[in-house]
């Protein structure tokens, strides 16, 4: 069983690119997605999502 999520946003910053002892890789990043709707003030919010990605992509 594999999970897959599409999130269209921006990266904060770089992706950190870690491995383990036993050389499995580990990514850590932080993706901005602004919201569709406004707020009362009239502007847009963003939701800052934490991602941890291990091993490969297929």
């Amino acid at each position: 069983m594999m999970n897959r999520v599409v999130l269209v946003g921006r990266l904060t910053k770089d992706p950190d690119l870690r491995y383990t002892p036993n050389r499995v890789a580990v990514c850590n990043f932080t993706v901005a997605a602004n919201r569709p709707f406004t707020n009362q003030n009239g502007e847009r919010d963003a939701d800052f999502i934490n991602c941890v990605v291990w091993r490969k992509t297929r």
